[in-house]
């Protein structure tokens, strides 16, 4: 029998981008996504934009009841910036009504409410400042934190301020699947620079405010870094990796600073962002309560495969390695590797004070899912359920070897619009029809992970794998 603590929390994560609809609806202004759909629809699967998601905006009690049926007793989703504020500064009546009605259902049901501030939906009005490649985001964000807070802070309890900074700036920023679609390394750090900063003043924010009895914190995306070999070149890569895309927001957001090594190699190749002065201060006053960790697959590194790249790009200090023995999901293409939780988990624990911290984010995406359906209408998700059986072994043999997790939620609750992919892959414990009023229906996973909940832990079957 697989057994977690008594007081874990079971759940699910989503974003308000990705569920809510209503995108230009009761006052909402636009979201980068917004615009970029209108821009450039063809570039989204199906020409699926974010006005057609799952309808929560309208069907969020639905939902809640869902979740009390699966005795889910906690859920991560978002607050969308535009909507909450449309220019940056006018609160907006309608969307605190929706959501602290949202919350407060929550609530009623036995399921508590995280709420995260940001989740890759910047303002329009803002990315035509510049988006956070603009000084100005961090104190706008602030405010718009700040806000928050005081309009929901009676009924959430638990905040994150960025959901898995490090995509909106390599996604946008050293690639083209978040707009402005930039390649350019070193605006990319600076992106990272005001995200961080950001960060460090909306949880200032919040200890400020003495109404707020909370926690705050942030969800990192925490891919273990394996180099491909143990030989000197690889080995290095893996490390300035390691240093990049992980350590330079667990150290920021956990210990108060920036790691020396980062700094020294950013300062030797000419990309350090432009700061100014009580900056750092600002980020060691700041540290987090908690960590939130989106798990889903490994980074496998090699050695530069080009020695040639300029510094501008981040292929000039290490390369994607294509583990030949790795299991893959064939739909998502990302490879299925449950070590690697517990690796992060003994990390957390062994270099960042045993922080308290929870699995924000784990699951699979699968395309074409109505195949799997039985003459009932439910999916039969069996390959979902060994999938988290595999990663919650791993996350119990963690738990039980001192890392200090305190829960798990699964993307997705109900499937839920992906930007680019759209709906090309479902998600969630619950299959969404777009074409019958968005009706929710049933998942066997759903039966599953109710049980797991209810019964604090699982036998494990003698198929799975670790």
């Amino acid at each position: 029998m697989i057994k977690f603590p008594k007081d874990f929390l079971w759940g699910a994560a989503t974003s308000a981008p990705q569920t809510e609809g209503a995108a230009l609806v009761d006052g909402k202004s636009p979201s980068t996504w917004d615009k970029w759909f209108e821009l450039e629809p063809e570039l989204f699967f199906d020409n699926v934009g974010p006005n057609d998601t799952s309808n929560v905006y309208y069907q969020y009690k639905e939902d809640v009841a869902l979740m009390k049926k699966m005795s889910m007793n906690s859920y991560r989703t978002s607050i969308a910036w535009t909507r909450l504020l449309p220019d940056g500064k006018t609160l907006n009546p309608k969307a605190v009504k929706f959501y602290r009605d949202y919350f407060q259902e929550m609530k009623d049901n036995g399921v508590e409410p995280i709420v995260n501030l940001f989740h890759f939906d910047m303002p329009w009005w803002l990315m035509e400042k510049g988006g956070w490649e603009a000084r100005e985001s961090v104190d706008h964000f602030a405010f718009y934190a700040k806000t928050a807070y005081e309009q929901f802070g009676d009924i959430v309890k638990t905040w994150a301020t960025f959901n898995e900074p490090l995509v909106h700036i390599e996604c946008g920023y050293m690639g083209d699947a978040h707009y402005p679609k930039v390649y350019d390394f070193k605006r990319a750090i600076q992106v990272g620079y005001h995200t961080l900063l950001a960060h460090a003043l909306a949880v200032k924010a919040y200890r400020e405010n003495p109404n707020n009895a909370g926690q705050v914190g942030t969800i990192l995306n925490l891919s273990p870094v394996y180099p491909k070999s143990n030989n000197e070149e690889d080995v290095k890569a893996g490390k300035i990796a390691d240093l990049i895309y992980i350590r330079s927001f667990l150290d920021t957001t956990v210990h108060g600073y920036f790691p020396d090594e980062l700094i020294e190699i950013f300062r030797e190749n000419s990309l350090l962002p432009v700061t100014e002065e009580g900056d750092r201060q600002i980020f060691e006053e700041n540290t987090v309560d908690f960590i939130g960790c989106n798990y889903y697959q490994p980074l496998r590194v090699q050695a530069p495969k080009n020695p040639h790249f300029p510094a501008t790009s981040p292929g000039a200090f290490s390369s994607y390695y294509d583990w030949p023995e790795k299991e893959i999901n064939p739909h998502r293409g990302w490879e299925i590797y449950p070590q690697g939780m517990y690796d992060i988990a003994m990390r957390l624990k062994n270099d960042y004070r045993n922080i308290p911290w929870y699995i924000s984010e784990n699951g699979m995406g699968v395309s074409e899912e109505e195949r799997f359906m039985d003459e009932n209408g439910v999916v039969q998700d069996t390959y979902r359920i060994e999938f988290l059986e595999n990663h919650l072994t791993k996350l119990s043999e963690a738990i039980n070897d001192g890392s200090n997790c305190f829960g798990y939620h699964m993307w997705t609750f109900s499937d839920c619009w992906s930007w680019l992919n759209a709906y090309k892959n479902r998600y969630g414990f619950y299959r969404v029809n777009r074409e019958d009023d968005y009706k929710r229906s049933d998942k066997t996973s759903s039966y599953w992970f109710k049980s797991v909940i209810e019964n604090g832990g699982f036998e494990k079957t003698d198929d799975s794998n670790n």
